[in-house]
């Protein structure tokens, strides 16, 4: 097993959980930077993020994102910012409004698939501008894989020049309809991965109870861990999460078990090829 440092991101809030979920969940700009922050001190270093309006639902105003961006980078000095660009929080073009805020990275859909209850739409020419939008602002894509035809479709766009080669990579297991939290289909989109985007880091994320067995398939096999409040509320079927922080501590010990450090931000920003920031 390697014992390259692991990287965790905390997707904070996401656009479906609500506070009738699970209380912790943080909706407003100030919960989120909080629970955030919290994040930060148990070892997470990229926090993905969403925002949400006045009334709890999902929104791209780039306004928000500037404000959370803001107090991230002011309570979580060194910590790599992620926006969202996807699809439940607007439509068309809104999805890409805050990328001239220039954040760290933003995440990127390369294909369509099924949700739980819809489709999730990208349509080519919304690929295109959104990549477009991010080399416009030098911002890192990290290319969300629902599919395995969305890693085929990266490598397409890299080979073209329309994404850097040195995209982030991360596979998403356990959205009913997609592709499911299945031992052989990981390992095959690793080495699909490994084949076809050779320069690009890689993690994972697992919904629901299939979080924690992501977990331990990526602490396990070197790639970087997604952990978080937006993907799973739980810590088991009986236990509500009580933070963001506790379940970035629940990687923290999979690390530690597997002998695995866990990436600080500086070494988090030299593995994806960030600029590391001037801390106060």
């Amino acid at each position: 097993m390697t014992q390259d440092p692991c990287i965790i991101c905390v997707a904070i809030t996401g656009s479906v959980p609500k506070k009738a979920d699970n209380p912790a969940v943080p909706i407003t700009i100030a919960e989120q930077i909080e629970s955030t922050h919290a994040a930060f001190e148990a070892g997470a270093t990229i926090a993905h993020c969403h925002v949400r309006g006045e009334d709890g639902a999902p929104s791209s105003d780039p306004d928000r994102f500037e404000r959370l961006m803001e107090g991230l980078c002011n309570h979580c000095p060194g910590m790599i910012v992620q926006l969202s660009t996807g699809g439940r929080s607007g439509a068309g073009k809104t999805r890409g409004g805050m990328l001239p805020l220039r954040p760290d990275m933003a995440s990127l859909s390369v294909g369509s698939n099924n949700f739980p209850t819809r489709v999730y739409e990208n349509p080519p020419d919304l690929v295109d501008w959104l990549a477009a939008e991010m080399k416009t602002y030098d911002v890192r894509p990290e290319i969300e894989c629902f599919d395995l035809s969305h890693i085929f479709q990266a490598a397409r766009m890299v080979r073209d020049g329309r994404l850097p080669a040195n995209v982030h990579v991360q596979f998403v297991m356990g959205v009913k309809n997609a592709m499911p939290v299945d031992r052989a289909a990981f390992d095959f989109m690793r080495e699909t991965r490994a084949r076809l985007l050779p320069e690009a880091t890689w993690c994972a994320a697992g919904i629901g109870p299939g979080q924690i067995t992501i977990n331990e398939w990526c602490v396990e096999t070197g790639g970087h861990c997604r952990t978080g409040l937006e993907d799973n509320i739980r810590l088991d079927r009986d236990t509500l999460a009580p933070s963001n922080a506790a379940l970035v501590k629940r990687v923290v010990d999979l690390c530690d078990r597997a002998g695995r450090p866990v990436a600080t931000w500086q070494q988090a920003r030299e593995c994806l090829a960030l600029p590391l920031r001037e801390v106060a």
